[in-house]
């Protein structure tokens, strides 16, 4: 279990079982004992890099989990309509990928039910942008419905002072069934995420596992 220190910033590879423990009312991970993983990608859909990540999946006959931005889902409906069509799962990563903690409760909430209106998914999945979610935002749409899906291991894929084979370890070396992976469909993750991702896929195919979406 390892910690980066990126920007000043504590992130965890592979989250503790004390924080499990405290935010036991978020998901992190979806214990099985069959050879089942789950991974997210945040932040899409992003053109070129999200249609390639489906090809990736397409290629080992993966599922996975799109967190996506209300906003980008404005910009790119047809990238967003592609990712529904091909069987994979859609997640409320709220409208303008906000921070919770640096932002009021009832516009954090107003923000995410505004992606609804753009999504129109029925999906009641929600992860919050950067993981930073207040307990009272967190309540407020838990009680509407929503899961709140966190993460078992983080790619760390986002961080551009770690090379993309650090990525992929981060990956492989803490993944076990039931865990929830967090990768990013985004132009900034894209340097570690094009190496690590099809590894990962390799890797757990190799393995026996099978990736599924969160339902």
């Amino acid at each position: 279990m390892g910690a980066f220190l990126f920007q000043m910033k504590w992130y965890w590879i592979k989250t503790s079982q004390l924080v499990k423990w405290l935010f036991r009312k978020y998901i992190w991970d979806i214990p099985t004992s069959d050879k089942i993983v789950y991974l997210t990608f945040d932040d899409g859909p992003t053109p070129k890099i999200t249609p390639w990540v489906l090809d990736q999946l397409d290629t080992y006959q993966a599922k996975a989990t799109f967190f996506c931005i209300g906003d980008n889902i404005r910009k790119f409906p047809e990238i967003y309509h592609e990712v529904n069509a091909r069987g994979h799962q859609i997640g409320n990563h709220t409208y303008h990928h906000l921070n919770g903690w640096k932002t009021g409760s009832q516009k954090y909430i107003d923000d995410a039910l505004l992606w609804e209106t753009i999504a129109e998914s029925q999906n009641k999945l929600f992860r919050p942008p950067y993981g930073k979610i207040k307990s009272r935002q967190a309540q407020n749409l838990m009680q509407s419905g929503y899961k709140m899906i966190m993460w078992d291991v983080l790619s760390a894929d986002f961080d551009p002072s770690i090379n993309p084979e650090t990525c992929l370890e981060n990956v492989i070396k803490n993944i076990q069934p039931g865990s929830i992976v967090v990768f990013h469909d985004s132009v900034k993750a894209f340097k570690n995420l094009e190496h690590a991702l099809p590894q990962t896929l390799r890797y757990l195919k190799e393995n026996g596992y099978e990736c599924a979406g969160i339902d």
